[in-house]
C-alpha cells in the first residue's frame, strides 16, 4: 500500500510512496504525532536524480526488516531538498558541524521539536569497515532515546547554540582590491596545472570561480587568470563530464582528469556553464566555447523544456538500475552501429579501449564500458554525422528518469543564460525560449503576494525563497538587455523591490534565505557561500549594483555597500569560497559604464553599435536601447536619465557614461569602440 507521500507532487517523494516505511512529508501532523507518541524524527533529505539516494532506498527503505525497525523507533519524514532548500540548508549545516562533511542522502535524527542530535549521509543496511549500518544504528538510537534522554536534550541545545552563532553576522568594515588578489591566489594555489580545475578528485565545474577569474583578468590583465579559465573550460568540454553524444554537462567528475562523470544532469549546471562559456568566448573568440554553448542549449531545448514554457529540473544518473548505463558504450555495441571506418575513427578520436575506460564509482573496477571523451578539439566534420548515428541509437535505450518539476530559481538562471546567448550569438530562438519561460513564471508562479518556488502537475506551491527572487531578477535583467522591452525591466525592478521587502536583514544588511512570513524553523539562514550554486546574497548583490546602473537609483548601491560591509569578515576568512560574491565586489571597485543607444532597432547603424557591445566583455555595464520613433514613457519612468537622449542627425547615436561622468555622444562605431577601450 502507498504511504502518505503518494499525495505529494515532488518526484523524489513519489519515488518513496510505495516504501514500507511509514513516511510523512514535512508537516505539522508528523511533528505532532512524534510529540504525542514520544518518538524522535528520522529525517531523510534527498532529490530524485541522486544516485546514492536510490541506493539507500533500495537497500533500506524498500526493505521490510529495516522499515519495521524504522516505524517502531521513529516518526519518519521525507524532504525533497530542491523543494525545501531552507530545511536542507539548516540540517546540512548541522551535518557539517557534527561530522565534518555532508551530502545526499542526508540523514538526521531529531527531537519532535526539530532539534537534531545525530547526523550522517548514506548508511548501508549492514555495518561494515567500521561504518555503522541501519540494522545496528536504529536499535542503538532507539536505546539512546529511551535511556539517555537528558544527554540527548543537552546535546541538542549545544548544537542549536552553535548553529545560531554560525548565522550571526557582524559588520566587518570596508574591503579593497586586496581581497580580490587573495581570492585569486587561493584559486591559483588550488589549480591543477595538469588537468585544470580547482581541486583533486572529485572535480565540480564551479562556474563562478571561472567568471571571477575573467573579471580578475579584466581588472589586472593577468594572463594566468585567463589561462586557468580557458584551460578548465576546454578540459571540461573535451572530458567525460560532457555528454559528447547528446550534449550537456553531467554534475561532476569523480576523477581528476574530468573523465569519469557522476551522470546526473542538472538544469542549473547547464545555465551557469553556458554563461561562463559565453563570457569566455567574448574574450577569446574560441570557437570551441561558442559551439559548446549552442550544444548545451540544444540539449536543454530538446530534453528539459516543458510545453508550458518552463524548464525541468534534472535528469537522473541511473537507468535500468545502473548508474551511467544510458551514456556508456561497449566496443561490441559500437562495432554493430558503425562502419569499420567510423568505428576506427571513434576508437582513436574518443579514446575508446577494448576493455573499457569507465570504472565503477564505488569500487573503482573497470566495467568493460567506455565513456566517450576527446584529447583535443575535433575539426573533422564527419564526426558530427557519426555522433548523430550514435545519438539515434541511444534513443532506443531506456532513458534515465527526468525530474519534471519546474523551479523558479533554476528557471531564472536558464532565462539569463538563453537571453545572454541570444544577445552574444545572435540567435533569436534562444530569446524566444527565455521569454516563454519568463512569461510562464510571471503568470503562474504567484500567489498575489509572493513568488512561488515549485510547479508540477498543474500545481504551483511553496513560498519562494531568496534564490527564487534573486535568480529570476538576474534572468529578467539579461532578458531586458537582449530585448530592450521596458516591461521586462519593470518586472525586474518590481520583484527586486519585493525581495528587499521580504528578505532584507534590517539590522545588519544582507538577505535571509526565507521571507519574513515564512515557516518558523530552528534558525533563519543567511547564506553567502557559493557552492554548486551561487548564493542568493551573491546574486542579490549583483542585481542591486546592476539595477542602480540601469535605473539611476542610488539607494540600491547603498544597500549593496551595506551587504559588503556586513559580510566582510566572512569574506576575509576564506575569499576563495565566495567568488560569486567577490564578482559583485569587483563591480564596486572597478569602473562602471552606462550606455544608451538611441536608434531604430531595425536599422543597420543601430545594429552595428549593438554588435560592438555584444561581442565585447563588459562585466560592469548597463545598456539601454531607445527607439526615437517609439513610446519611451515607460523607459523614462524606470530610467529617468534616458529621457533627454536623442539621435543626432537621425543617425544611431550612443551615449557612454563612465563612473558617473558622461562622454560626448557619437554616431561613429570606431569612436564608440575607443570609448569602450578607454
Amino acid at each position: 500500500m502507498a504511504n502518505r507521500l503518494a499525495q505529494e507532487k515532488s518526484p523524489y517523494l513519489l519515488q518513496h510512496a510505495e516504501n514500507p516505511v511509514d513516511w510523512y512529508p514535512w508537516t505539522d501532523e508528523a511533528f505532532a504525532l512524534a510529540s504525542r507518541v514520544d518518538k524522535p524524527i528520522f529525517l531523510s533529505i534527498g532529490y530524485s536524480t541522486c544516485h546514492w539516494c536510490h541506493v539507500m532506498a533500495h537497500e533500506s527503505f524498500e526493505d521490510e526488516q529495516i522499515a519495521e525497525l524504522m516505524n517502531e523507533a521513529f516518526v519518519c519524514i521525507k524532504v525533497d531538498r530542491e523543494e525545501r532548500p531552507d530545511i536542507d540548508n539548516i540540517y546540512m549545516t548541522v551535518c557539517s558541524l557534527m561530522t565534518g562533511g555532508g551530502g545526499w542522502p542526508l540523514t538526521i535524527i531529531m527531537t519532535p521539536d526539530k532539534k537534531p542530535f545525530f547526523a550522517g549521509t548514506y548508511f548501508a543496511k549492514h555495518s561494515a569497515y567500521g561504518r555503522i549500518g541501519m540494522l545496528d544504528m536504529i536499535p542503538r538510537l532507539q536505546e539512546l532515546w529511551q535511556t539517555r534522554r537528558k544527554e540527548i536534550l543537552q546535546s541538542t541545545e549545544n548544537i542549536l547554540k552553535v548553529l545560531q552563532e554560525q548565522t550571526r553576522t557582524e559588520p566587518g568594515g570596508e574591503l579593497d582590491e586586496k581581497i580580490l588578489h587573495d581570492a585569486f591566489n587561493d584559486l591559483s594555489n588550488r589549480y591543477d596545472p595538469t588537468y585544470a580545475g580547482f581541486s583533486r578528485a572529485p572535480k565540480f565545474p564551479t562556474p563562478h570561480n571561472i567568471t571571477f577569474l575573467l573579471r580578475y583578468w579584466k581588472m589586472t590583465g593577468s594572463d594566468q587568470a585567463l589561462a586557468m579559465a580557458e584551460k578548465t573550460l576546454a578540459a571540461m568540454r573535451l572530458g567525460g563530464i560532457y555528454d559528447q553524444v547528446g550534449f550537456g554537462f553531467h554534475r561532476y567528475a569523480t576523477d581528476e582528469k574530468w573523465l569519469l562523470p557522476h551522470f546526473e544532469k542538472m538544469l542549473y549546471d547547464q545555465a551557469l556553464l553556458a554563461m561562463t562559456y559565453l563570457e569566455t568566448y567574448q574574450i577569446t573568440g574560441n570557437t570551441l566555447f561558442k559551439e559548446t554553448v549552442r550544444e548545451i542549449f540544444t540539449y536543454v531545448l530538446r530534453d528539459l523544456t516543458a510545453p508550458e514554457g518552463g524548464f525541468y529540473s534534472a535528469e537522473d544518473a541511473d537507468s535500468e538500475g545502473e548508474e551511467g548505463k544510458f551514456y556508456v558504450w561497449t566496443v561490441d555495441e559500437l562495432k554493430k552501429i558503425l562502419s569499420p571506418e567510423e568505428f576506427d575513427f571513434v576508437l582513436k578520436t574518443y579514446n575508446v579501449l577494448q576493455d573499457g575506460n569507465f570504472r565503477d564509482e564505488a569500487g573503482g573496477e573497470k566495467t568493460g564500458a567506455n565513456i566517450l571523451h576527446l584529447s583535443k578539439q575535433v575539426s573533422d566534420k564527419k564526426h558530427k554525422e557519426i555522433l548523430k548515428k550514435l545519438f539515434t541509437e541511444r534513443t532506443k535505450k531506456i532513458h534515465p528518469h527526468k525530474d519534471d518539476k519546474i523551479l523558479t530559481d533554476w528557471n531564472g538562471l536558464m532565462i539569463a543564460a538563453l537571453a545572454m546567448g541570444a544577445r552574444i550569438l545572435g540567435i533569436s530562438e534562444y530569446q524566444e525560449a527565455a521569454s516563454k519561460s519568463a512569461g510562464f513564471i510571471l503568470s503562474v508562479m504567484w500567489d498575489n503576494e509572493h513568488l512561488l518556488h515549485r510547479y508540477r502537475d498543474g500545481e504551483s506551491a511553496i513560498k519562494g525563497f531568496l534564490t527564487d527572487y534573486a535568480f529570476l531578477v538576474w534572468g529578467l535583467l539579461e532578458l531586458y538587455e537582449a530585448s530592450f522591452d521596458p516591461q521586462i525591466l519593470k518586472e525586474a525592478v518590481r520583484i527586486n523591490d519585493l525581495m528587499l521587502d521580504l528578505f532584507w536583514d534590517g539590522t545588519h544588511g544582507g538577505f535571509f534565505l526565507t521571507p519574513d512570513d515564512g515557516e518558523t524553523l530552528l534558525i533563519r539562514p543567511i547564506e553567502i557561500y557559493d557552492g554548486a550554486l551561487p548564493s542568493g546574497n551573491s546574486i542579490g548583490l549583483a542585481n542591486l549594483l546592476r539595477l542602480e546602473l540601469l535605473t539611476g537609483r542610488p539607494e540600491l548601491g547603498k544597500q549593496a555597500n551595506k551587504m559588503i560591509e556586513t559580510f566582510a569578515g566572512q569574506l576575509r576568512e576564506v575569499p576563495g569560497g565566495y567568488t560569486q560574491f567577490l564578482s559583485g565586489l569587483y563591480s564596486v571597485l572597478s569602473p562602471s559604464s552606462e550606455i544608451v543607444i538611441v536608434g531604430s532597432p531595425q536599422k543597420n547603424d543601430t545594429q552595428k553599435l549593438l554588435s560592438i557591445i555584444n561581442r565585447t566583455f563588459l562585466p560592469n555595464t548597463a545598456v539601454h536601447l531607445k527607439d526615437p520613433a517609439g513610446n519611451n514613457k515607460k523607459l523614462a519612468e524606470l530610467a529617468p536619465f534616458t529621457e533627454n537622449h536623442t539621435a543626432i542627425d537621425n543617425m544611431a547615436t550612443v551615449y557612454v557614461c563612465r563612473n558617473h561622468t558622461c562622454k560626448s555622444p557619437t554616431c561613429n562605431p570606431e569612436q564608440f569602440m575607443k570609448l569602450l577601450r578607454d
